[in-house]
């Protein structure tokens, strides 16, 4: 089909927009590993889970088989205000690029929280409201979920508890003002509110924090707050659930046009936004309908997939949680503050771990200058200032591109653009003045970390 046959933005009608998640699990030969008592090391039932999570949180979290869940009708209304969200070709990327490659991306920015974190905040929101608690907590990394959430507490009216990991706690003010706005309280991690924090902070003085600490706070915060429970913006397998709308409306759009990808690239941090754009034609893939080429993106700074271990490993630096087999550099890894994403995560969700061990998904690693390269070529191209965690895809889509031009194949690319980055200027102002560094461990540094996986037979 011509390129002039297919609109530069393609919206869907609301009779398109999914009206139940996809669970990617269902179709896996090779089922992810089961969460494990920290306490017995022995598989994590739903009772051990309900002081912590809500209780049809933990229904899907569990639930291998069932291939899709009903979206609630409220859930559905509030998704009405911004979704669908529009799929996008870059014409003027790729014309700049001089790339016989075509060029799409997803845009999750165009709600207030700028980032597809609204996704699974709604549906975790409701479940909360729908069980009668009083209110939510959560940590926070770049500051996109926190936002998030704070919405969606807001419009169920819920409490809710922010641990914000301290460096991006004191970068982005404004974003930790929005969560405000919305009602939400905002705590730098670790914090001295928690006993683990307490211990962190005598083990490590002066660290600027890590979602691992944060976590820990969080939960040990709910669990000790009657009328409370814990949420989590990534990671989980009911969060790449609910983030399933983004592949799936972009593959009934793609689909409407005759479009089929061949390379579908996002960022990686703990697996939301990769998870839930991947999920469809991961299915596909593996129900052996259709073949694509997938590609994890994740930083430099904190590469779980490409330098980690597939191992069992705590999902918090105070080890409160469950155990999850995935690509872990160690739950005590502390990346370095300069990252300026939010893709900073010890771990990876225990679904892509394991498609990625099975050899059906690639992984790159990018240094955080050539993503910030990337992020203002895009700017200048497309109008969009993007969120660093989804310069990462775009780093990794123009490579691709670029390999197209060297070839002279007219390969399709499909990436995830899961926001914007107008809260992230002070990243910015140190690339445009020349104070970004491209920080990356050393072996030793992740081997040392690795040396203390919890032993699990």
């Amino acid at each position: 089909m011509s390129k002039e046959k297919i609109p530069y933005k393609i919206y869907l009608s609301e009779n398109e927009m999914p009206t139940a998640w996809y669970n990617l699990r269902a179709d896996m030969k090779n089922k992810p590993a089961p969460l494990l008592n920290p306490a017995t090391l022995k598989p994590m039932e739903a009772a051990d889970l309900a002081p912590v999570f809500c209780d049809e949180l933990i229904a899907q979290e569990l639930d291998d088989t069932t291939p899709f869940f009903a979206i609630p009708e409220e859930v559905l209304t509030y998704y009405k205000m911004f979704r669908p969200s529009p799929l996008i070709r870059a014409y003027f990327l790729e014309k700049q690029l001089d790339t016989p490659a075509k060029i799409y991306y997803k845009f999750e920015g165009n709600n207030t929280s700028g980032s597809h974190k609204l996704n699974s905040a709604l549906a975790q929101a409701y479940y909360a409201k729908k069980q009668g608690l009083k209110g939510v907590t959560t940590e926070t990394g770049a500051g996109q979920w926190g936002t998030a959430l704070s919405m969606a507490c807001a419009y169920f009216d819920l409490d809710c508890k922010v641990y914000m990991v301290k460096v991006s706690y004191e970068q982005k003010p404004f974003r930790r003002e929005v969560m405000r706005t919305y009602g939400a309280s905002v705590t730098p991690s670790p914090s001295m509110e928690t006993e683990v924090g307490r211990k962190i902070l005598e083990a490590h003085p002066g660290t600027n924090g890590s979602l691992g600490c944060a976590i820990s706070e969080a939960v040990e915060k709910a669990t000790e707050t009657p009328g409370y429970r814990y949420v989590l913006g990534s990671v989980l397998n009911q969060v790449l659930l609910h983030q399933s709308v983004i592949g799936l409306e972009t593959k009934t759009a793609l689909d409407k046009y005759g479009v089929k990808p061949d390379i579908i690239i996002g960022c990686a941090g703990g697996g939301s936004n990769l998870g839930g754009l991947i999920a469809p034609f991961m299915g596909e893939k593996l129900r052996g309908e259709a073949d694509y080429r997938f590609i994890a993106v994740e930083p430099a700074s904190c590469p779980s997939l490409t330098r980690g271990r597939f191992a069992y490993d705590y999902c918090d630096t105070g080890m409160v949680c469950p155990l999850a087999k995935m690509y872990t550099l160690g739950s005590g890894f502390m990346p370095a503050s300069n990252h300026a994403g939010g893709l900073r995560y010890h771990g990876m969700n225990t679904v892509l771990s394991q498609l990625y061990a099975d050899g059906v998904m690639e992984a790159v690693s990018v240094k955080q200058t050539s993503v910030f390269e990337a992020a203002e070529q895009f700017a200048r191209a497309e109008g969009i200032l993007p969120a660093p965690e989804s310069s990462h895809a775009i780093r990794a889509a123009i490579d691709e591109a670029l390999k197209c031009k060297e070839t002279g194949e007219e390969k399709t690319i499909l990436f995830g653009l899961t926001g914007t980055g107008y809260f992230d200027m002070v990243a910015y102002e140190k690339f445009h003045d020349g104070n970004m560094s491209d920080y990356v461990p050393t072996d030793e540094e992740i081997a040392g970390n690795l040396a203390g996986l919890p032993k699990v037979d």
